[in-house]
C-alpha cells in the first residue's frame, strides 16, 4: 500500500456513542473498516448509523443490495427527529413539505422522483419509477398520481409539530437565504456493495428548508446527488444542492475513480471543483461527498469541517469524520 493511501486511511477517523447494534467509540481515533471487507454500506451523517443497521439486516435476511439501500434510507424517512428527510422535514417558504429521492443500481438502472407531496416513502416511489416505468424521473403531481396508482398511502398534508414550530419562527422575518452549514444538515445518501461486489445507492431528502416552492436540489438528479457503476464504484453527495449540480458531483467522482483515482482523491478533487464554481458564496456553502470503489476502498471529503458518515459491514457500524478543504478556526 502506498504512503498516500496509508495517510488517507489514517486521516479518516471516527467518534460517536454506543447505541444498540452500533459499534462506536467516543472521543477516540479509530480507523475505517478493513479494506475490501464485503458487504459494505456507507451513508451520510449521524442518521446513517440506524440506516446502515437497517440495510445490513435486510442483507442478512436475504435481500439484494438494492433492497438494502432502499430499506436503509426508509428508516430515515420515518425518523420524526430528522427535519431534513421525510414528511416531517422543514417545509418550503409556502409552508409545504416536498420530497425528492433517487435510487440506482450498478447496472445503470435508476429512478427518481422530485417535488413530491404526501408520500411517506419517496425512495420506494423512485424504485417504482426505475422498475415499472420506461422513465428515469417523474415529478410533482405526476409522481403523486403514480403513487396512488401503485397503492401508496397518501398522507394528510400537515407539518410535523417540530417543523411547524420552526416554520412559525422563520415567518417572523421570512428571510430567504439558501445557506447550508455544519449545523443545517440535509439528505441521507447511501451507497452499498454486496458480498459479490454488486453496487447500489439511494438518496432522499425534504430539501433545503424554506426553499422557493418547486425548487429541486441534487438528491433526485442521477449524476449529481447519486451515481453508481458496477465497473468502478459509487458516490453520493450532501449539502447545498445547487453547488453539487453545477459540477455533476457524484458522476465526476465515479469517473475520476475510473481514471485511477482513489475514492479519497476523487472526493477531494470534486470539492476543489465545487469551490472553484461557487467561490463567491463558499463561506455559506457546505457540501460533502462519500464514495467507494470496487475494491472496497472508501473516500469522503467536504468543503467545511463537520461532515461525517457511517460505515458498516455485517459485524460493525462506525461513525467517521471526513476531512475538509477549510479547517476549523
Amino acid at each position: 500500500m502506498s504512503q498516500r493511501r496509508k495517510f488517507i486511511k489514517q486521516s479518516l477517523m471516527g467518534s460517536a456513542l454506543f447505541i444498540p447494534g452500533v459499534s462506536t467509540i467516543a472521543e477516540a481515533k479509530i480507523p475505517t473498516l478493513l479494506e475490501g471487507e464485503k458487504p459494505l454500506i456507507l451513508s451520510t451523517w449521524n442518521h446513517g448509523l440506524p440506516a446502515n443497521a437497517a440495510a445490513v439486516e435486510k442483507l442478512k435476511s436475504g435481500g439484494s443490495i438494492i433492497d438494502a439501500v432502499e430499506t436503509g434510507v426508509k428508516d430515515t424517512e420515518l425518523d420524526l427527529s430528522n427535519l431534513s428527510v421525510g414528511l416531517q422535514g422543514l417545509p418550503d417558504r409556502e409552508g409545504i413539505t416536498t420530497l425528492d429521492a433517487s435510487i440506482m443500481s450498478g447496472d445503470g438502472s435508476c429512478g427518481a422522483v422530485a417535488f413530491v407531496r404526501q408520500v411517506k416513502h419517496p425512495i420506494s416511489l423512485a424504485r417504482v419509477v426505475m422498475e415499472k416505468t420506461p422513465h428515469v424521473m417523474i415529478v410533482g403531481e405526476g409522481a403523486r398520481q403514480l403513487a396512488i396508482a401503485e397503492g401508496f398511502p397518501i398522507e394528510k398534508e400537515e407539518l410535523s409539530p417540530k417543523a411547524k414550530e420552526e416554520y412559525e419562527k422563520w415567518k417572523v422575518t421570512s428571510k430567504y437565504k439558501p445557506v447550508i452549514n455544519i449545523e443545517n444538515h440535509d439528505t441521507i445518501g447511501m451507497i452499498g456493495m454486496d458480498a459479490k461486489g454488486n453496487l447500489a445507492g439511494s438518496c432522499t431528502t425534504s430539501g433545503l428548508s424554506y426553499k422557493m416552492h418547486g425548487r429541486v436540489g441534487d438528491s433526485p438528479i442521477i449524476g449529481a446527488g447519486l451515481f453508481v457503476d458496477n465497473e468502478v464504484g459509487a458516490a453520493t453527495a450532501t449539502g447545498l444542492g445547487e453547488s453539487i449540480i453545477r459540477i455533476c458531483g457524484s458522476f465526476l467522482i465515479v469517473e475520476l475513480m475510473r481514471q485511477g483515482r482513489t475514492p479519497q482523491e476523487a472526493c477531494e478533487e470534486a470539492v476543489k471543483r465545487l469551490i472553484a464554481k461557487n467561490s463567491k458564496d463558499i463561506k455559506d456553502i457546505q457540501a460533502g461527498f462519500l464514495a467507494m470503489n470496487k475494491d472496497g476502498e472508501v473516500g469522503a471529503f467536504a468543503v467545511h469541517p463537520g461532515f461525517n458518515f457511517a460505515q458498516a459491514t455485517l459485524q460493525k457500524n462506525l461513525m467517521i469524520d471526513s476531512g475538509s478543504h477549510f479547517k476549523k478556526g
